[in-house]
């Protein structure tokens, strides 16, 4: 493992979590929601838990990414925020 390619990692696991919570639209976090699942993908890779990376890449960022976007496209806004 390359401990500093983990903490480079971790760092913006932190900053795209903060910044997921911060903001108002809801197209814009879930966008950030599945850069988060990458990250969490290539920390689970570089962890040597292929399987898991493989996973969380195929489920957390791929298939729930997809199907949040597409409940927002769905959904009508009341108000102009």
């Amino acid at each position: 493992m390359i401990w500093q390619f983990d903490i480079i990692i971790l760092i913006f696991l932190v900053v795209t979590a903060v910044i997921a919570l911060r903001v108002k639209d809801l197209l814009g976090a879930s966008m950030i929601f599945g850069i988060y699942s990458f990250l969490i993908c290539l920390l689970w890779a570089e962890m040597g838990a292929v399987d898991v990376a493989f996973t969380e890449a195929a489920v957390g960022a791929g298939v729930s990414t997809v199907i949040m976007i597409a409940t927002v496209f769905s959904t009508t806004r009341r108000s102009k925020d």
